[in-house]
């Protein structure tokens, strides 16, 4: 059996592909990979209340783009 071409894949396939092959370390290792390098997360702090959701503007801005678009992890 051949492996994929893990490069070529977006990273919902790869996701889907290393959830159903978790021995694939190379898979992981280019999700990882390309994770970091595409970095379309916002990092806050943890917060003290949901109050403090007022001082981070833009995970704020980026829920209400992603409001109508059913959650998913890449």
């Amino acid at each position: 059996m051949t492996k994929p071409y893990f490069k070529a894949m977006n990273l919902k396939n790869l996701r889907k592909y290393i959830l159903s092959h978790r021995e694939d370390n190379e898979a992981f290792y280019t999700f990882v990979d390309r994770v970091e390098t595409e970095k379309n997360w916002i990092n806050n702090p943890p917060l003290d209340s949901i109050e403090d959701m007022d001082n981070y503007p833009e995970f704020l801005e980026k829920i209400k783009q992603d409001k109508g678009r059913k959650f998913s992890y890449y």
